[in-house]
């Protein structure tokens, strides 16, 4: 019965999964967007939920910050609950010109400075990339719905606050990377592993070349555009 970081029973959670790293965003999704939610996890604060969406059983888990956090949660929703599909939906901040607030970037791959996939592999950089049939599936239904999307390789950084963050970001725009999160690698990572779909969704809060923010309001509001995008898939 449960794992260390979540109380819900076999049964409990849906093999389609919507993960953003606020809990309080899960709440929010859940009780706006799903038909009859139910609330399956308590544990550390990380609510988990599950609920319909026109006739689908779909549930919502908090992740945390960072690929850490990440890899617990992806990992238990994996191994212990059956999750088949899952999908991340955060916010960003854009590398490149032309990459607005507001806009919703589409994780094709993810990059990293981070150690764990170099303690996994060694020598090898491994490139962790999204399911097709998944990004396919979003990069249609933004289309469908008029929402502007940008399919484009990331970076997921282990800081917050680097202090070489500009440097970085400066190369990595240089090379086409589109945006920055904290936890798309694992996911991916995993999914790979043990062979089940993954998507990222990011909508992109700040931009990290003119400084530029969304006001709450405006963040509000294109998430609600990628919730949609990520429900209907």
């Amino acid at each position: 019965m449960g794992t260390p970081h979540n109380m819900a029973n076999k049964g409990d959670i849906a093999e389609k999964v919507l993960l953003p790293g606020d809990p309080m965003r899960a709440k929010f999704i859940a009780e706006n967007f799903l038909e009859n939610p139910v609330c399956y996890n308590e544990v550390r604060g990380m609510y988990g939920f599950t609920g319909t969406y026109k006739g689908e059983r779909v549930s919502v888990q908090g992740t945390g910050m960072g690929m850490p956090s990440m890899h617990i949660y992806a990992s238990e929703l994996i191994r212990e609950y059956g999750a088949k599909r899952l999908i991340r939906v955060g916010t960003c901040g854009s590398l490149r010109e032309g990459i607005d607030l507001k806009d919703v970037v589409i994780a094709m791959a993810s990059t990293t400075d981070s150690g764990m996939n170099k303690d996994r592999f060694g020598s090898i950089s491994f490139a962790p990339t999204a399911s097709f049939s998944l990004l396919k599936a979003a990069w249609e239904k933004a289309e469908e719905l008029q929402v502007k999307a940008v399919v484009s390789n990331i970076f997921t950084s282990d800081k917050f606050y680097d202090d070489r963050g500009n440097e970085k970001n400066a190369l990595l725009a240089s090379y086409g990377v589109a945006a920055v999160d904290m936890e798309t690698c694992e996911l991916y990572t995993l999914a790979l592993k043990y062979g089940v779909d993954a998507l990222t969704m990011l909508t992109v809060s700040d931009n990290l070349l003119t400084g530029e923010k969304c006001t709450a309001e405006e963040r509000q509001t294109a998430f609600l555009d990628m919730i949609r995008i990520a429900l209907e898939i």
